[in-house]
């Protein structure tokens, strides 16, 4: 691999260069504990000591990698001191603030880094701050910063590479969703995390709602019976959709500060093209993952922990045209779960593209769909209200079952930090949910109807398809 140099300032030629934070730390831990001052005393309530605080490095700093550093940069047990993109600075990212229009965000590291910086100079009151680093490259961060934590927040296709060698370094990792671009890797990563003992959380911000809890416990209580079928369906995606039927015929050279070899990571090797960077990559096969992966593991979520889904043994998907490059856009998708427990069978239908599937027959007339509800033999839940309304107020809530969430960002947090595991750790819940995403995206590409044998990774009545469970990476990578 090519060697490529950060931004980041030369190490110090002090007696501690090339100690960690750790080692530095815990060895003079038991001969200064005395001259520690309380923490009430350097700084009022609610002030951690820095030597207690997570660090955290930021790997994709581009829409949703900004968002999520600034949500971080708001806990004061955090303190984020480095950054990582591949892109040095440009516009055209997608802003969640709709009055700016979608594609008005300028990001990159340099942005990153100044974002940080300009936090902490405020919080200190110094006017100036420079301890944040940014770098190209991940490797290189991973290498040269002894972070406890790292937040990845790259594209689809490089989400598993990055998470697996920060997991191998025994970081924390907040990664958004889908954990990852394959079935294989979800499988690998899961895996990886479960033996690093460290704490995780997927970006599937949802499962951390009180809508969440609410529905698992009204499914809990019986209020619908057992539920046997569920419905999902997912509205038109909010990104531009490529002019062409393939690959954009042009090359346009590559734009000053943007490295496209380490953009490509592990994918095939293509030209650049402003089609697939910034953030409209979701359209592409080689890329994204489709909006079974970009809001599959948000609708999904709940779905998987109220019904305490496990592998399912059959799945199919058909869509609109479709081609070799690019997602369809609409697909439906059927996942068929056995019995657990004293739990029936249950059928998942997704929906997605404004496909949508036929409207509960409880539902009253000239009330709009909740994108997922449940089918059961008592009754059918609509989101997280029973329907018709006049049976959700004679029921009324069910007992409260769960613990609420402290919020999702902070439930990682606290977990990074010795607390429970956080809602959508890889281990329990995010692993399995993206193999089962990623799964309908091996129907739709097999063609057919998929027997699924989910602890040994094998689709049991059709050996070609198993090609789609994962890739071959291109030279250089490895998982």
């Amino acid at each position: 691999m090519k060697h490529r140099e950060s931004s980041s300032p030369q190490s110090s030629g002090s007696a501690t260069a090339g100690l960690s934070r750790r080692s530095f730390l815990g060895g003079l831990s038991a001969a200064t504990a005395f001259t520690i001052v309380p923490r009430h005393v350097l700084g009022g309530e609610g002030h951690v000591a820095p030597s207690d605080k997570t660090t955290l490095a930021g790997i994709g700093v581009g829409g949703q990698g900004l968002q999520n550093i600034q949500a971080f940069l708001e806990f004061p047990e955090v303190q984020v001191v480095a950054v990582c993109d591949v892109h040095r600075e440009s516009g055209g990212y997608l802003s969640w603030n709709w009055t700016q229009g979608k594609e008005q965000r300028t990001a990159g590291r340099e942005p990153a880094r100044r974002l940080v910086e300009e936090h902490y100079a405020q919080e200190k009151n110094a006017g100036k701050y420079q301890g944040c680093r940014a770098y190209s490259d991940f490797r290189e961060l991973l290498a040269k910063e002894d972070v406890d934590a790292v937040m990845v927040a790259t594209p689809d296709h490089t989400h598993a590479v990055i998470t697996m060698a920060a997991l191998k370094k025994g970081k924390h990792v907040y990664c958004e969703k889908p954990l990852t671009y394959s079935v294989y890797e979800a499988r690998q990563v899961a895996e990886a995390a479960r033996k690093a003992g460290v704490a995780t959380q997927l970006g599937n911000q949802g499962q951390a709602s009180e809508e969440a809890r609410l529905t698992c416990e009204f499914i809990w209580d019986g209020a619908i019976g057992g539920v046997h079928e569920v419905q999902v369906w997912s509205g038109p995606r909010f990104w531009a959709w490529p002019a062409w039927d393939g690959r954009p015929p042009e090359t346009p050279p590559v734009p000053d500060g943007l490295d496209w070899d380490l953009w490509l990571g592990p994918a095939p090797e293509r030209p650049y093209h402003p089609a697939y960077h910034p953030w409209v990559w979701r359209n592409w096969w080689d890329f994204g993952t489709g909006l079974l992966g970009d809001l599959g593991c948000h609708k999904l979520s709940t779905v998987f922990k109220a019904l305490k889904l496990g592998h399912p043994t059959s799945i199919e998907a058909s869509s609109t045209k479709i081609n070799p490059e690019t997602y369809p856009l609409g697909v439906i998708a059927r996942f068929e779960f056995p019995a657990r427990g004293d739990l029936p069978p249950v059928t998942l239908h997704w929906h997605d593209g404004g496909l949508k599937p036929p409207y509960p027959k409880d539902l009253e007339p000239n009330r709009g769909m909740a994108d997922v509800t449940y089918l059961g033999d008592k009754g059918t839940l609509m989101g997280h209200r029973i329907i018709p309304e006049s049976k959700m107020k004679a029921y009324g809530k069910p007992p409260q079952r769960l613990p609420r969430s402290v919020g999702h960002y902070k439930e990682w947090v606290d977990a990074c930090r010795g607390g429970p595991p956080a809602g959508a750790n890889f281990v329990d819940h995010a692993g399995l949910l993206t193999e089962a995403c990623m799964l309908g995206n091996v129907a739709l590409r097999a063609g057919k109807k998929l027997a699924w044998d989910g602890p040994n990774l094998r689709v049991t009545n059709d050996e070609a398809a198993n090609k789609f469970l994962h890739r071959e990476y291109r030279p250089g990578w490895t998982l």
